[in-house]
């Protein structure tokens, strides 16, 4: 897939575990856990949304095109 997620990238510059950010967004651990893993298909701007204000980043710094 060409859209790379560096969730986990973002998550290790905050120091923040999955537990943490699961608990501040409110999305479970295993939905968190596709998303990070780069399983995911599709994303919510809502989710995004909590993700980014949880993180303190960008949308563009989680989601990455790569050919």
């Amino acid at each position: 897939m060409p859209i790379v997620v560096n969730l986990d990238v973002m998550m290790a510059k905050r120091k923040m575990s999955l537990n943490e950010l699961s608990e501040k967004v409110g999305l479970t651990l295993s939905n968190l856990s596709i998303l990070k893993t780069g399983k995911a298909r599709a994303i919510r701007f809502n989710t995004l949304e909590a993700i980014c204000e949880a993180l303190d980043c960008q949308p563009g710094d989680l989601l990455e095109y790569a050919e």
